[in-house]
């Protein structure tokens, strides 16, 4: 096992280095200079030569590659273009709320969509399972900001329930928690639907095996066969959809952390783009990317947990 996890540690590498490599040329190749942006529009030539050159811009692309390249390896994220400070510390101080956020969702969505996709599959083709399918349906084809924005619109406006934007670092964890809810909501939802669906096709297909139908025919009670037997062959499928769908949550923690004016990872790279912050924009999608090859890491690890009959070589 030892040798599996590093073996998938060090095939992470590869991914990282395409993933920088893409970012620094597109960031570079697209319209926008980061001085015109620091110093304005109507500052003279003089200057934003001067400011080039501090900021090593008007080195050759190889040099500046290798040069960024050089610093990533040794874990250092360099400084900002705009502000000059750090950018390592400003992104660890926004991160958390991304994780925090991304985590809510997920829960949210395990909890409500699993249920409801196994109930679905319980109770194929009757009331429960039409309902069950409208939800997926709608669910899936609404996007998490627009669900967003209905959530603020119902629950802070008209019923005034929660906030209606911002955060809270202080009052607790209730406080905390309010604050937290309908973000993670509008991106539970999502995932709920994409859930319930999943289960729900995976139980049918469980339902259906023969070792299912031995079980039955035995008399093993039905809440063992569904929960015992045929569940516990879905966790497979399940998990597998939840590390593939992290991502997909932090992307559309982006957006949903703008809408409920939140800080985390998604606002500081919209802002890094505006500002054309070739650092800062790279570093965050390292973290990104990294964030997403652990969690694929930690899937696969997880399946010989689930199934001890997998073996990893």
């Amino acid at each position: 096992m030892y040798k599996y996890v590093l073996r998938r540690v060090f095939w992470t590498l590869p991914t990282l280095l395409v993933v920088f490599t893409v970012v620094f040329f597109v960031m570079r190749v697209v319209a926008g200079d980061p001085a015109v942006v620091i110093l304005g529009e109507h500052a003279t030539a003089e200057a934003l030569t001067n400011l080039r050159h501090q900021l090593g811009l008007d080195q050759p692309l190889r040099v500046q590659y290798y040069t960024a390249l050089v610093n990533l390896f040794r874990a250092d994220f360099g400084r900002s273009f705009i502000n000059n400070q750090p950018i390592a510390p400003q992104i660890f101080q926004v991160l958390p709320y991304t994780i925090e956020l991304t985590m809510a969702g997920i829960i949210i969505g395990v909890f409500l969509g699993v249920p409801l996709g196994i109930l679905s599959a319980v109770r194929r083709n009757k009331m429960t399972d039409y309902l069950s399918r409208v939800f997926s349906l709608i669910g899936l084809s609404a996007p998490a900001f627009y669900l967003g924005i209905l959530l603020l619109l119902l629950f802070a406006v008209q019923l005034d329930w929660f906030p209606i934007i911002g955060f809270s670092q202080s009052g607790g964890l209730t406080r905390r928690l309010n604050h937290l809810f309908l973000p993670a909501l509008s991106l539970g939802l999502t995932f709920a639907a994409f859930m319930a669906r999943m289960s729900r096709s995976t139980m049918l297909e469980k339902l259906s095996a023969d070792y299912v139908r031995t079980a039955r025919s035995k008399g093993v009670p039905e809440f063992k066969v569904i929960f015992k037997h045929a569940m516990r062959d879905s966790l497979i499928s399940i998990v597998t959809v939840i590390g593939i769908y992290v991502g997909v949550l932090m992307g559309g923690s982006i957006l949903t952390e703008t809408i409920f004016n939140r800080p985390g990872l998604g606002k500081f790279l919209v802002g890094a783009i505006w500002q054309r912050d070739y650092n800062a924009i790279q570093s965050g999608l390292v973290i990104y990317t990294s964030i997403i090859v652990l969690v694929n890491l930690a899937v696969d690890l997880l399946y010989g947990f689930i199934d001890p009959r997998i073996k990893y070589t």
